[in-house]
């Protein structure tokens, strides 16, 4: 698998990155021991989680590999922090990025981990109610502390990562905006009018995640919903579902169509254009089984046809307008 630096940055990522979100609920211990050594076994480091993710059960189940199965250098570690869970009766999930959620969840995120220190820590989601310059100097005192190597932030807009670009790397000795976290692919891209622009001249990476648009763009919903598919699970339900309408259905064909004509799966196609595409320095899939883990990752000699990727990126191109083109 090939690695590729993150950015402007040091730190070198794997072109595809192994996301946990279902790892301790859908996928239980053992099928997560599996997927991590499909994923290393492939040459992939990259591991994405949040302190979120199971409302931790996630990380812990990370942290119990790193203890008993896995040398943690071995693994570029990314976790997210900025979403604060309240017990309130009821439990509802709130964004917060002020300075003490951003460290009290770093640091318990750390101790379900058992490591001291993770290589990315991003912060999830915007917070409305949080200024960015707060958010800034938390994620500065992360790294000042040595409790995370790098920083980034995740699901921005443009602007926001532009701004929180320049409040990290004040007076040029800051600590620098590493990278942003977003979805991207074929059903998803909208990150190519701005944000990308802005990585390429500012110099922080992109990690793109839901290459398979939320496993939609493998195929398995051309005809109906399987029962034990993420769209037919109760907690994952609403995160399939923007896809699985009539706007997407020619998308989901086209890529269909190409898979066919190259012999291989919808899912690898899927997966070779959205890791190959211009700035993306890692994509990171999640599987909820290591077979289907396995399958994604045949694709990794797969390097799409340069007529496909043009049909395939005609088929989904931006409708680009004032102020992207004046």
């Amino acid at each position: 698998m090939e690695h590729r630096r993150l950015g402007r940055t040091g730190l070198r990522v794997s072109s595809v990155g192994l996301g946990t979100m279902t790892w301790g609920r859908d996928t239980d211990e053992l099928e997560a021991k599996e997927q991590l050594d499909i994923f290393l076994d492939a040459g992939g480091t990259l591991v994405d989680t949040a302190a979120s993710y199971g409302e931790g059960v996630s990380e812990e189940v990370i942290g119990a590999l790193l203890r008993e199965h896995v040398d943690r250098q071995d693994l570029v570690l990314v976790s997210k922090a900025g979403v604060r869970t309240w017990r309130t009766g009821e439990r509802s999930s709130v964004a917060d990025a002020s300075r003490g959620s951003l460290l009290d969840t770093l640091d318990t995120s750390l101790a379900r981990l058992g490591t001291d220190h993770l290589d990315l820590l991003l912060v999830q989601v915007p917070d409305p109610t949080t200024s960015l310059e707060e958010t800034a100097h938390a994620l500065s005192l992360a790294v000042s502390s040595g409790r995370t190597r790098y920083v980034g932030i995740a699901n921005h807009p443009a602007w926001a990562s532009v701004r929180m670009h320049d409040l990290l790397s004040e007076n040029g000795r800051g600590t620098g905006l590493a990278a942003v976290e977003v979805e991207h692919s074929l059903l998803s891209r909208g990150i190519e009018r701005e944000l990308m622009p802005a990585s390429q001249a500012l110099g922080f990476g992109i990690l793109g995640y839901a290459p398979l648009g939320r496993g939609v763009l493998t195929g398995k919903y051309r005809a109906t919903i399987p029962p034990d598919s993420r769209a037919a699970s109760p907690h994952l339900r609403s995160y399939v579902s923007p896809y699985l309408g009539d706007p997407h259905r020619g998308v989901v064909e086209a890529v269909a169509t190409a898979a066919s004509g190259l012999d291989r799966k919808p899912a690898e196609v899927a997966l070779a254009w959205a890791r190959d595409a211009t700035g993306i320095a890692s994509t990171i899939v999640g599987a909820r089984t290591p077979a289907q883990l396995q399958g994604v990752l045949s694709a990794d000699d797969l390097e799409l046809p340069v007529q496909i990727r043009h049909a395939l990126d005609e088929v989904t191109s931006l409708q680009l307008g004032y102020p992207e083109r004046f």
